[in-house]
């Protein structure tokens, strides 16, 4: 256990050496019920890892001040990530949660500490070879008195990832216009009785790689089997409302993992949390569907060596950037917030930091792929492509916008 006051010495260290940019180490989270994809770079032998009875490791989770809920066998730190920090043949990892409860100021600016207490947004990967459940996430009104966060989402297909699309490229997303209450509810009854059936209110999409989606809270939805680059609040709240799923049998108390005591076991509380008006939406793909959007003006761009697009911006949450850097080429990225860079393609350099894209990531060791940039850093920072063959592909996600004025 290290003390307060060497974590504050090994992070100023951290810091200074790389000017406001410090290394993330990978964060690799165990979920039951799925089957890897093998699409996230992880070595094979490394799939169960952390042992069958806890489930594949399907997701990466990114720049997270999160602990996953995985049950009471749930280690303390699994979904957070580490800070690296080294000097000379010596190395140490220091929880993000905990740098940032120390030094807060330093990593997100007092601005974003005073608003929002802390970093409050996450990213992972996702990658299952089959579909996830059909469930929701709760809105901050659902879960506040428990002292939780909703947890609204954004998706995008990162087609470096996606060389392979898995068995079902398609996501069941809300209800189909004319579903009532009482036909969600007598899915919910049939749960023992093997599949209720609750995906024959819904309507499947095909996703595809390079494009996204919106995600409100509230949405009831079934991602598919493509890797996904996920942005969302700083949350692991969920209701799953589908009783059977790869040929087993989903534990009921899933329905009401995140409803209050009081009311577990009552279908009307967890028929409460549909946003009903959002999920019988008929014109659901018009207003949720994405595209990345090009930022600036795309011959002016790629004639300074670089091309970047938003591929989320539409939660007050969250937002997401992809920025390519040509080979051989080098930009100055500025940003007005502190962000978390995940690295899908090439070998370069943030700032003083050399990074690049893993080919194989064998679980527990060290990568140069993932880092967090400080609120100063991101004023202004250097990207340089070190290929002469290769694009350099970053995703970058930030939080919250800070309110001034």
């Amino acid at each position: 256990m290290i003390d307060s006051e060497t974590k504050l010495k090994w992070l100023n260290r951290a810091l200074d050496h790389g000017k406001g940019v410090v290394r993330l180490t990978p964060t690799w989270v165990p979920r039951g019920f799925v089957q890897p994809g093998g699409r996230m770079r992880l070595d094979l032998r490394d799939f169960y890892v952390l042992g069958a009875e806890r489930g594949c490791i399907s997701e990466r989770w990114l720049g997270s001040t999160v602990q996953a809920d995985n049950g009471p066998t749930t280690p303390d730190d699994e979904g957070l990530s580490y800070i690296a920090v080294h000097e000379g043949n010596k190395a140490v990892k220091i929880l993000l949660r905990d740098a940032i409860v120390l030094m807060g100021d330093r990593f997100l600016g007092r601005g974003a500490m005073e608003q929002y207490g802390g970093w409050v947004v996450l990213a992972k990967l996702f990658d299952n070879a089959g579909p996830l459940f059909f469930h929701l996430h709760q809105q901050d009104k659902d879960v506040r008195s428990q002292g939780k966060r909703g947890k609204p989402e954004a998706y995008y297909f990162p087609p470096q990832l996606n060389h392979y699309q898995g068995r079902f490229p398609y996501t069941f997303f809300g209800l189909r216009p004319g579903t009532s209450r009482d036909d969600v509810r007598r899915c919910l009854a049939r749960w023992k009785e093997g599949d209720n059936r609750v995906h024959g209110l819904s309507q499947a999409y095909q996703i595809v790689p390079g494009t996204g989606w919106n995600v409100p809270a509230g949405i009831l939805h079934a991602p598919g089997s493509l890797v996904t680059y996920e942005l969302q609040q700083a949350s692991d709240v969920a209701s799953i409302f589908q009783s059977w799923m790869g040929g087993r049998p989903v534990p009921q108390d899933l329905l009401y993992k995140d409803v209050t005591p009081d009311r577990r076991g009552d279908v009307d509380a967890v028929l409460d949390l549909i946003d009903w008006e959002a999920n019988l939406d008929p014109g659901w793909v018009r207003g949720h569907y994405r595209e990345p959007e090009l930022i600036g003006d795309d011959d002016a761009t790629a004639e300074a060596g670089f091309v970047e697009r938003w591929i989320a911006h539409d939660s007050p949450c969250f937002s997401g950037k992809e920025l390519t850097v040509f080979p051989g080429r080098e930009m100055n990225t500025k940003e007005d917030a502190a962000y978390v860079i995940l690295v899908l393609q090439g070998q370069g350099t943030v700032g003083e930091v050399v990074v690049e894209a893993p080919s194989v990531i064998c679980y527990g060791e060290p990568i140069a792929d993932e880092l967090f940039v400080t609120r100063d850093a991101a004023g202004s920072l250097e990207v340089k492509n070190l290929s002469q063959f290769e694009d350099l592909v970053l995703l970058k996600h930030f939080g919250p916008v800070v309110k001034t004025g």
